[in-house]
């Protein structure tokens, strides 16, 4: 035989709460016990295993634990309505809210209480009018509270929801700002390049008119071509370990430069390139908002840049000016001359880059080949600062956003059906009680020739077929009630009338009482 083991603190923790809830479950069937008729008393007295057993089954099957009260309820009263059970339909229409995550079972188990209460009350009771009170009762005191319980649960969720999502953003935040600093670094790598680039460029120009300068001996001269070759090479690596570097979606660097044009021009002169800069007014007079002077500084540098590595010893011509809040700016190289320098590599991602740059500032780019074999960089940007056209408008949401919306969406949805559902069902109620208060004084008429072939002593089972189906649900204003152990029936003489006729019968079914009851006002 196994020895009983004392419960632990955890076991007590665990158990206390479905304790406590069967405790008040059992309040009001053990109040309404003591003041018990003598018709359907085991239906009150087992509500305390019943309701033990929902209790245990609130978690797994709240379902079933809300039909185990219902049943007894209907037993005791046909309205659904008992001292007995009212708590523990509401209790348990809430827990199962709370518990069931589809409501599409809860809705057809309420909709098979409410198909199965009419037949129920037009067999036993003879009478339509207690599932109206059936109805009433279903909708105020198991549906409403199984309404108010999955609204719970859908805020619930929402919270969980939220939750979860602040730490997805928080952990995204984080990778954001990695990401983004090392996006910095490849921009800052990214403008290396360009100045290393285009630096690297004059110099291998240089090199490349030393390498044909016949006052220099042919050791210096080849030298000089060993200078260009070695800056070609430089200018290629940098261009690999830059392009690594590089991500897809990165757009231009906006560090503006302290360079102006003119400086930049001067330089390239200096070099040995052929530059002329045409001014159409006093384009670097005004200062220029930072996003348009580092993208006129960037336009020049690469068309220079560009000219250095695929036309070298060709005239090109910087030409910048003014018009309608704008500064244009173009630069144009005349075709390359024969000579012995050959093209350093191009990776074809510089006039990507710069459109990008361009755009960014609020401007357009344009460049292509001119038809006598030379090459043409124009550009229009803004004088005025402001956001980049199509930048920012209309972002799309994220994910996480989409998904709180949906969440969200789903909680209102769910507060408008606790509140629309029950005022809906209520309304639908109130007409067919109206409809049936029209319609049913006409079920419940018995005809004066039948009523005057009942006997008193004859047997309840041999004048069914003499009675009308459906009886008065109550009997005129002022009629005295039944004597005790007897159970009195009302049927109408005609529809509307205040008059009824009354039949009584013992326990045993025996007819001891016909007459005509009368409205009295009271």
């Amino acid at each position: 035989m196994t020895p009983w083991k004392r419960p632990d603190a955890r076991q007590l923790h665990a158990w206390a709460p479905g304790l406590v809830l069967w405790l008040l479950v059992c309040g009001p069937p053990a109040l309404a016990f003591g003041s018990l008729s003598h018709t359907q008393p085991w239906a009150t007295a087992a509500a305390f295993p019943l309701l033990g057993v929902s209790v245990l089954l609130r978690r797994r099957r709240p379902l079933t634990a809300l039909a185990l009260p219902i049943a007894p309820s209907l037993v005791i009263s046909l309205d659904l309505f008992t001292v007995a059970y009212c708590a523990a339909l509401a209790v348990f229409g809430y827990l199962a809210g709370v518990r069931m995550s589809r409501a599409r079972p809860a809705l057809w188990f309420f909709s098979a209480v409410a198909a199965g209460g009419l037949p129920l009350c037009a067999v036993v009771g003879r009478t339509v009018w207690p599932w109206f009170s059936l109805l009433l009762t279903l909708l105020l005191n198991v549906m409403l509270p199984w309404l108010l319980g999955r609204y719970r649960r859908q805020y619930a969720e929402l919270a969980r929801t939220g939750w979860q999502l602040a730490e997805r953003m928080e952990r995204e935040q984080q990778a954001v700002a990695d990401r983004t600093r090392l996006r910095e670094r490849a921009r800052i790598a990214g403008d290396m390049h360009d100045s290393l680039g285009h630096d690297l460029a004059l110099i291998a120009l240089r090199a490349g008119a030393l390498e044909v300068d016949p006052r220099l001996d042919a050791d210096r001269q080849a030298a000089a071509g060993e200078l260009r070759a070695a800056a070609g090479t430089a200018t290629e690596r940098l261009r690999e370990i830059i392009g690594v570097l590089r991500t897809d979606d990165e757009s231009a660097p906006r560090v503006p430069a302290d360079e102006s044009v003119e400086r930049l021009v001067d330089r390239a002169r200096a070099s040995g390139m052929t530059v002329t800069l045409e001014q159409a007014d006093d384009t670097g007079a005004t200062a220029l908002p930072a996003m348009t002077g580092h993208a006129l500084h960037r336009v020049v540098q690469e068309a220079l840049t560009n000219a250095a590595k695929h036309a070298p010893g060709a005239a090109v011509r910087v030409r910048t000016g003014r018009a309608a809040g704008q500064v244009q700016v173009t630069v144009a190289n005349t075709a390359r001359p024969a000579g012995p320098a050959a093209d350093p590599v191009s990776g074809g991602s510089g006039l990507v880059g710069l459109d990008e740059r361009v755009r960014l500032a609020g401007g357009a780019l344009r460049a292509g080949p001119t038809p006598e074999g030379g090459f043409t960089v124009s550009a229009r940007l803004p004088t005025t600062g402001g956001t980049p056209p199509d930048l920012f408008e209309h972002p799309e949401p994220t994910a996480a956003e989409r998904e709180l919306a949906h969440a969200q969406r789903q909680v209102q949805r769910r507060l408008r059906q606790t509140v629309a559902v029950p005022l809906a069902l209520l309304a639908a109620l109130v007409v067919l009680s109206s409809i049936y208060h029209l319609v049913s004084p006409s079920w419940t008429v018995l005809e004066q020739e039948r009523y005057e072939v009942l006997r008193l002593g004859a047997d309840r089972s041999r004048m069914e077929s003499l009675l009308p189906f459906f009886a008065l649900d109550a009997p005129p204003d002022g009629t005295p009630p039944p004597p005790h152990g007897w159970t009195c029936e009302y049927y109408s003489l005609r529809p509307g009338s205040d008059t009824a006729y009354e039949l009584c019968f013992t326990d045993d079914d025996r007819l001891v009482k016909k007459s005509v009851v009368h409205r009295r006002d009271r």
